[in-house]
């Protein structure tokens, strides 16, 4: 019993000085560090891809009797390809959710792998938004960035980032597939084409869009290869020549959110497009779905490709696909 009562008895005071541990304790304002200070975020989500854009957000404060700020600068261990840049505005959010800019000092300037902006205004706290053009001589590497703020009392500080890999996949937005015109669809080249680039070009051509309405089969908007059984391509004359079979497996939910532009939590990647299997895949897919796609594997084997359905269209006189696709070069 002696044993019991004194288990229970500490039980008790434990319990109790949990409860004390628990309690709310006063709140109070940090007290602001006397020196210059950073912090970075990064915007943007996804795989980094040539020609795309990686986002950062760059802060930096210093106390208003210590001194203002005086310059940021980026420096990428790869020079940004044209269209790489620090935004000179810090943003604030209006009554209606907008972003209103207000300028700190001239547009950054770029010299090899720095950007940098110098302060012109009295400003001691600050976050620039800042953008890297990925560029080609990046693909399959990695890159690291270092911001660095300075501040009027000659205070600096620096923030590193990465490295990021930089894929080997390319993209593309929106092409537009047009039935009876522009709609020979090249992988290697990522583009859409006329029956005349076909004919003069016929192995480039891996996908042809179609849109039919037949009675009793639902066939609407689709993508076949030219070696596809002609009921899968009613009413279509073919150019001489077009020959490639290429493998094509369909996908309803690969919502991709860089090439939809839609806030979808999915990324193809470079290992998505390297390991999908198109084992015994067919050559054609009737009845395709804007938001969804089509995985696709050209004839020679070369490239792996996803083939997102932004929108379809197919009004009394326009029947037609917008497309994006990544694509990896597998041999």
């Amino acid at each position: 019993m002696k044993n019991i009562r004194f288990k229970i008895l500490m039980s008790l005071t434990l319990l109790v000085l949990c409860l004390g541990a628990c309690k709310d304790k006063e709140y109070a304002i940090p007290t602001a560090l006397d020196k210059l200070q950073n912090d970075l975020i990064k915007r943007s989500l996804g795989p980094n891809i040539v020609g795309g854009t990686i986002e950062f957000a760059y802060a930096a404060a210093i106390l208003p009797e210590k001194g203002k700020l005086s310059s940021m600068t980026v420096e990428a261990s790869i020079a940004g390809a044209t269209g790489t840049y620090l935004d000179n505005r810090f943003f604030n959010t209006s009554s209606s959710g907008a972003d209103v800019g207000t300028a700190v000092g001239d547009p950054s300037v770029t010299t090899g792998k720095s950007t940098s902006v110098t302060y012109t205004g009295n400003f001691s706290a600050a976050t620039l938004r800042y953008f890297y053009k990925i560029p080609e001589e990046a693909r399959g590497k990695t890159v690291t960035f270092t911001f660095t703020a300075k501040s009027s009392n000659g205070e600096t500080i620096s923030y590193q980032s990465g490295p990021h890999e930089i894929r080997n996949q390319d993209m593309v937005l929106d092409l537009v597939a047009k039935d009876g015109t522009e709609c020979y669809l090249s992988i290697a080249d990522m583009k859409m084409y006329d029956a005349a680039f076909a004919t003069a070009n016929p192995g480039k051509i891996d996908l042809i869009y179609l849109y039919r309405a037949p009675a009793n089969v639902t066939y609407l908007h689709s993508l076949v290869a030219p070696t596809a059984d002609a009921s899968y391509k009613p009413t279509f004359t073919m150019p001489a020549g077009l020959s490639n079979r290429t493998k094509i497996v369909k996908a309803f939910t690969v919502r991709d959110q860089q090439l939809s532009r839609i806030q979808y939590g999915v990324f193809v990647d470079d290992v998505d497009l390297r390991t999908k299997d198109f084992a015994d895949a067919p050559d054609f897919a009737i009845n395709v779905k804007a938001e969804g796609g089509v995985w696709v594997q050209t004839a020679d084997g070369v490239y792996n490709a996803y083939v997102y359905i932004n929108t379809v269209t197919n009004t009394a006189s326009v029947k037609e696909m917008k497309i994006s696709i990544k694509r990896l070069k597998i041999k």
